[in-house]
């Protein structure tokens, strides 16, 4: 019997790579930095960011992979997830694991290291929080999973706040929320695309034990909630005339969408809502970076 090839060095290093979900880090980037900026009320060292910016990646691409791992077996039953490396065989379980664990550590002894304990600590029970609360208790078990679960991805903007002021404050807890509360019609407008998905492989998201109506509902929901909540951010953090019309406008078309996949109860329409929520973090937190800035007068 034939032995399939050795893989080479690059197809090894990819997969290493792609079991740390860079999309999904490029998000959390995205509302890091930022919250630097309107922690420290202008531009934080390049120094801070960068070490900041290379810690939350480490943490993040370590918790990413142990769910890789953990989720292996139902990653093979869908076809959103099934030419992950642990499925196609380009990485053994054993190594991820290991790879895995490692750069977690490497995460925190580099924040405490370089940026403070404050953020290591914060950072490491985001991946703690992640693993065990979400993928390996919730995600299987419960219809809230990515409700409660998607806290982990809320802390970035915590391990941000507290690396320029080694302390947290009422602004970062609403930073906190507004992600909380992004993340469920985020998620779940995409979960209507992959039910199937999601049902082949037992996993309750939303759209797989409710129906399409119930799903857009609580789309519309949480989407209000997290417009309120952009708007009260405003006061709490001193925030200036760009962000408040930022979020105003962002918030206006986000909520806008949500109803129209409500009204309409199209899939079509919910993958616009996935993709618009992506565009509406990215540029509201571009906006808090912009306010800061042009106020702090760099």
């Amino acid at each position: 019997m034939l032995q399939p090839a050795p893989l080479s060095l690059r197809a090894r290093l990819a997969g290493y790579v792609a079991l740390t979900k860079p999309r999904i880090i490029e998000l959390l980037l995205v509302t890091t930095v930022p919250t630097m900026v309107v922690a420290e009320q202008g531009l934080p060292s390049l120094w801070l960011m960068v070490a900041t910016v290379i810690g939350g990646t480490l943490a993040a691409g370590g918790a990413n992979a142990i769910n890789m791992y953990v989720d292996r077996d139902i990653d093979r039953l869908m076809e959103r997830t099934r030419h992950r490396p642990l499925v196609t065989g380009v990485m053994e379980p054993r190594s991820a694991l290991v790879f895995a664990i490692a750069i977690e550590v490497a995460a925190f002894v580099w924040l405490w290291a370089f940026v403070n304990l404050l953020s290591a600590v914060l950072a490491v029970l985001a991946c703690l929080f992640y693993v065990f609360v979400y993928t390996l208790w919730l995600k299987r078990t419960s219809t809230s999973n990515i409700v409660i679960g998607g806290a982990a991805g809320a802390v970035p903007v915590l391990v941000g706040w507290s690396a320029v002021t080694n302390s947290l404050d009422w602004a970062p807890v609403v930073l906190f929320a507004i992600i909380f509360y992004w993340t469920p019609p985020h998620f779940w407008a995409l979960a209507i695309k992959y039910r199937d998905d999601y049902e082949a492989a037992s996993v309750p998201m939303l759209p797989v034990v409710a129906s399409m109506r119930t799903t857009a509902v609580r789309i519309v929901a949480y989407t209000a909630v997290l417009f309120v909540l952009t708007l009260v951010f405003g006061p709490v953090a001193e925030m200036g005339l760009i962000y408040m019309v930022s979020a105003l406008v962002l918030g206006s078309v986000f909520l806008w969408l949500a109803v129209q996949v409500l009204r309409t109860e199209s899939s079509q329409l919910a993958m616009k809502l996935f993709g618009y929520s992506i565009t509406y973090i990215t540029l509201l937190f571009s906006a808090m970076a912009v306010d800061q800035l042009v106020r702090s007068g760099w």
